[in-house]
């Protein structure tokens, strides 16, 4: 080598040492701490996940090895949810709303693959609340029915109470007998509770049981004015009071149903055919005239708050019941916890031992859990 090439050798030296540290410090930088703050990311949207197989899938697939060593870009797709949730589960997210309309009753019902939870998960199937104030202004105390010996009287009940529901329901059979149709049971309780008359020990004035199999299929069929038929079903229905006579009130029912969506809005409709009984089992055997054959549900859902408009009918206006209900986060940071809850009634059957006996009443109170 000669002088000249020496101190050019020399010369160049450094920059060519350069080089492997410069690589290592880029090595130690990548890909995992890159891609830190957007693992952060992925998992707060799945925490926002409503649905727990969802939630869990998301959590499984933003802590997964590979999705933690993919580059950045790549792990935000994976750990990005899809907008799966409708108008309802919005009110659950702590993100922005997405356009995703005719999903509410996929979720409750669980009507498409990927919202299947299984056999045997219980969850929320009517409104769960406590009322600790439900006021009435006009108390049934002498309940009367056609049937004979079903006429009788109850003691001095106030106009002011409280009021209770409890309402669950399970899955016991799914993807049978047709494509992705479920085979439920629920079962409902509905209370009122004399808790301020403490003059006569404070008594449950009424109370129904309402156990139900109900059988639902998918549609997903489109329809005019951008709704959508989500789902159709069948049901079989028992509701009693529980009590002797003269105050015991019961029957039984089938029933068709269908849903309906258009965004923020969704559409339950139900047709109930009594079961004949014979007269001498018979508790009250113009029920059905008072309290309608026909429900016609109504749910609103923009952002956080919940409205729904409940009318059962024989499609006059003479008998029947009107029924509004509202829910609203008491935090809104949290919307699947406790909510505000308040509800109207006017009209016949509020309870069985009501069912033709009208009555307007108010009750305030919260939700007990998610419904």
């Amino acid at each position: 080598m000669t002088p000249r090439s020496l101190v050019l050798f020399l010369a160049g030296l450094p920059a060519v040492l350069a080089i492997p540290v410069a690589v290592h410090a880029q090595a130690t930088t990548s890909p995992t701490e890159a891609a830190e703050p957007l693992a952060r990311a992925a998992l707060e949207t799945c925490a926002a996940l409503r649905v727990d197989a969802e939630r869990l899938s998301c959590y499984d697939r933003a802590m997964a090895p590979s999705s933690r060593a993919a580059p950045a870009a790549g792990a935000a797709a994976e750990a990005s949810p899809q907008p799966t949730s409708g108008a309802a589960t919005n009110v659950a997210r702590r993100s922005a709303p997405v356009d995703d309309s005719g999903a509410y009753l996929d979720e409750f019902w669980e009507l498409s693959p990927e919202r299947k939870r299984g056999a045997f998960n219980f969850t929320g199937y009517r409104p769960n609340f406590f009322f600790p104030l439900h006021v009435s202004n006009h108390v049934n105390r002498q309940p009367r029915s056609p049937a004979p010996g079903h006429d009788g009287q109850l003691a001095a009940y106030r106009g002011v109470e409280a009021k209770l529901q409890l309402s669950v329901r399970t899955k016991l059979l799914e993807d049978v007998a047709l494509p992705g149709a479920d085979l439920w049971f629920a079962y409902t309780q509905q209370s009122l509770w004399q808790l301020y008359s403490g003059d006569i020990s404070r008594p449950f004035r009424a109370t129904d049981h309402e156990p139900e199999l109900i059988f639902v299929v998918p549609t997903r069929l489109a329809m005019p004015l951008g709704w959508r038929w989500q789902m159709a079903g069948i049901g079989l229905a028992h509701q009693s009071n529980g009590q002797e006579l003269p105050f015991s009130r019961s029957w039984n029912r089938v029933y068709a149903m269908a849903g309906f969506e258009n965004g923020q809005f969704a559409l339950t409709a139900r047709y109930n055919q009594r079961i004949h009984e014979s007269d001498d089992n018979d508790d009250n055997p113009d029920l059905a005239r008072y309290r309608g054959r026909t429900e016609l549900l109504g749910l609103w859902t923009p952002g956080h708050m919940t409205a729904s408009l409940l009318w059962k009918t024989n499609l006059d206006l003479r008998r029947g019941s009107l029924q509004f209900d509202w829910t609203l986060p008491v935090n809104r940071q949290d919307p699947k916890g406790l909510r505000w809850y308040a509800q109207v009634f006017t009209g016949y059957g509020e309870t069985l031992i009501d069912y033709n006996f009208r009555q307007t009443s108010v009750g305030a109170g919260v939700t007990l859990f998610g419904w």
